[in-house]
């Protein structure tokens, strides 16, 4: 399994200046891949591998590329390639894409060591040191260690638009270190959970836990105020490039809020169930509705998806996308669908009578759908028996301020033992 940990960085100014050298050569790099993929005869190139061998006759024709590591300049060679790979990908579910265009110093700011050139020392404390070949020693804040079992593939060091430099280890480990996942024939509604991506709240299990939206509303009133800052500045200005750091601070600070809420909500759902349901949403559509489009956005549903699948394999949990189609208009005690406007907030089925929370009702059929992915059996309880009595529509809500200071939407028991009394 592959994964990364990020770590801040603390160059020093004579280091600083010296890895803003080599991100640029890497830059110049990148942009004469694309030119050579563009202009020479493809039997010569058209892979990265291929690419690579052209590397030593660039040495001799440009001498800057002898200054930068030669690991890292193939790696640089093979991010290219990796981007065009992207693009092809995009095309084929049927997007629009067009091609790779050439980078600017302000579109290009990381440079990657693969395999060798660098080395992690001093890791005994909360600082570490990271050494770079042709660049020298680099101070990290290493706020946690490495996993002892995993392997360092990579080094990524990256400069924010904030002006931060942050360090990102490439990790792989081997999967029989791996926590096993538990057999599916152990699985039922008591250690498993589907969880309804909202617009109400943020999540809604199967169990009746509703998590809370998180509240951004000053943050955002703070970068409105910057941004009309901002475009009163003379553009190209000293005074406008203050001011578009401060607008970037402010972004990075929203985006770091979301990164942590669902770091804590993704975390605390691979450690107290053995397998998680989830919608399979496509996100990009969602995003072009014209409702609601910036809590959407906000809710940055496809990463915590991918949180969950990431954490899932280092904490032995099974996690399964499942078809989210009908799921809110369809009852989850006897499935007859009925159609709800969105403002409409209760299930009330005309068929079987069992009322509960809208979103509650769809956690329930995602639940459900899971059970039936191919693998899993279907337990003898029903979520319906298991998570709500038919005559209640209580459910127990968690603020979201409350996952960011306690780090899971529950405090001294488990919130889906108040919903079961």
């Amino acid at each position: 399994m592959e994964y990364s940990h990020r770590y801040r960085a603390y160059p020093t100014q004579q280091v600083a200046a010296t890895l803003d050298y080599h991100i640029d050569v890497h830059r110049q790099a990148y942009n004469y891949t694309r030119y050579e993929y563009e202009n020479v005869d493809a039997d010569n190139i058209g892979s990265a591998y291929k690419h690579h061998d052209r590397l030593t006759d660039w040495k001799d024709d440009f001498a800057v590329f002898k200054e930068v590591h030669s690991k890292a300049l193939q790696r640089t060679v093979t991010r290219f390639y990796q981007n065009l790979s992207n693009l092809a990908t995009q095309k084929e579910n049927g997007n629009k894409v067009g091609k790779l265009n050439w980078k600017s110093p302000t579109e290009y700011q990381s440079l990657t060591y693969s395999q060798s050139g660098f080395e992690l020392k001093n890791t005994s404390g909360r600082r570490a040191t990271l050494w770079l070949s042709k660049i020298g020693d680099i101070p990290i804040r290493y706020h946690r260690p490495l996993p002892d079992e995993a392997t360092i593939k990579e080094v990524t060091v990256k400069k924010e638009t904030t002006g931060e430099w942050f360090v990102s280890f490439g990790l792989e480990t081997d999967a029989a270190d791996l926590p096993e996942k538990p057999d599916v024939d152990s699985l039922d509604t008591t250690n498993s959970i589907g969880i309804d991506l909202g617009i109400q709240n943020y999540i809604h299990t199967s169990d009746g836990t509703a998590v809370d939206w998180l509240d951004l509303s000053e943050e955002y009133e703070r970068l409105r105020r910057e941004q009309r800052t901002l475009s009163r500045k003379d553009h190209g200005s000293t005074n406008y490039d203050q001011q578009r750091q401060r607008v970037a601070n402010v972004k990075r600070h929203i985006r770091r809020k979301v990164l942590d809420y669902q770091h804590k909500l993704t975390t605390w759902l691979v450690r107290e169930y053995d397998a998680v349901f989830v919608e399979d949403l496509d996100v990009k559509e969602m995003l072009e509705q014209s409702q609601n489009a910036r809590n959407k956005q906000d809710a940055a549903w496809r990463q915590f998806i991918n949180l969950l699948e990431y954490k899932a394999e280092l904490y032995g949990t099974h996690v399964v996308q499942v078809d989210a189609a009908g799921t809110t208009k369809e009852c989850a005690s006897c499935g007859v669908e009925t159609d709800k406007p969105i403002w409409v907030r209760e299930h009330a089925c005309p068929s079987c009578g069992f009322e509960t929370d809208r979103d509650a009702n769809a956690a329930m059929n995602i639940l459900q759908r899971g059970f039936s992915h191919p693998g899993l059996g279907w337990p003898e309880s029903t979520p319906v028996e298991t998570a709500l009595p038919t005559d209640t529509t209580r459910v127990e809500s968690v603020s979201g301020k409350r996952v960011i200071e306690t780090g899971s939407p529950t405090l001294n028991e488990r919130t889906a033992s108040a919903v079961r009394e």
